[in-house]
């Protein structure tokens, strides 16, 4: 692809969707990136803000509709807008693993199914699904997060398949902590089982820790770019901790992986 792509990128308010709104407009592309409250947002040079809300149909169809309108074509999507969730599986309501999926599983599929009709008549595209290494690995105490992780990773992968022949492909980019508010503000269930107190709260300090240390979303959006913009390449893992975690994963025995897990955050 070249460098002057028409771009979309869900969840522009901070993080790594800003970030990566940032590098591709560096890149000379025309970017958009999605916001919640266009009122509330703070404005990114170079990028058009358009009001989405992805758990909302209407919405998303609006979105796309006025983007549309005004680059008449969508080269590149960027699923980035998403949520987290800290606590054990016991201990998340369904409601709250609804209310987690409905964002970032049926949010990213609410504007994938907006976005692809446009590109399979202009016979070209990049989806770019912003994954974790959690869509592949399991993640205590937040085990539906990793849940909706696996299933992007799912979705993602068999989409490739189905569109590929109209010229569009499906890139997963999985990043590792990644210093951001949203990771260091992770919301926790709301309802608490006297039995996990002792090891939730390990585990919940030594995320805090690892977020705090880990670098912040510019090597994450540097990927994203590569991978709307590069060669195609199913996945991508920012260099780094998400490039050895996934080479751990692949190359060494269950029992040391599972080992080095639970010691990363702060577990025999």
């Amino acid at each position: 692809m070249s460098n002057s792509e028409v771009v979309v990128v869900t969840g522009v308010s901070s993080g790594i969707g800003r970030a990566a709104a940032e590098k591709f407009v560096q890149q000379g592309c025309r970017v958009f990136g999605t916001v919640r409250n266009t009122a509330k947002a703070q404005s990114i040079p170079g990028v058009v803000l358009v009001e989405m809300d992805i758990r909302d149909d209407a919405s998303v169809q609006r979105g796309i509709q006025a983007i549309v309108g005004q680059a008449k074509r969508i080269d590149v999507l960027v699923n980035s807008a998403g949520g987290t969730l800290l606590g054990s599986v016991e201990e998340t309501s369904i409601t709250e693993a609804q209310s987690l999926f409905d964002t970032n599983v049926f949010g990213t599929l609410r504007v994938t199914q907006a976005v692809l009709p446009h590109m399979r008549a202009q016979r070209s595209g990049r989806i770019v699904n912003i994954s974790s290494v959690l869509g592949f690995l399991p993640a205590l105490y937040m085990g539906l997060y990793s849940a909706s992780k696996h299933a992007i990773e799912g979705m993602s992968e068999t989409l490739d398949h189905e569109v590929r022949n109209f010229g569009v492909r499906v890139v997963l980019v999985e990043p590792s902590y990644t210093k951001t508010n949203l990771d260091i503000n992770a919301p926790q269930t709301a309802s608490r089982i006297s039995a996990y107190d002792a090891e939730r709260d390990i585990v919940s300090r030594g995320i805090v820790k690892n977020v705090n240390d880990a670098p912040g979303p510019e090597g994450v959006a540097a990927t994203i770019v590569d991978a709307a913009l590069g060669a195609w390449k199913m996945r991508r893992t920012p260099k780094g901790q998400a490039s050895l975690v996934a080479k751990l994963r692949r190359f060494m025995p269950a029992g040391p992986v599972d080992a080095s897990l639970r010691k990363m955050v702060g577990l025999a």
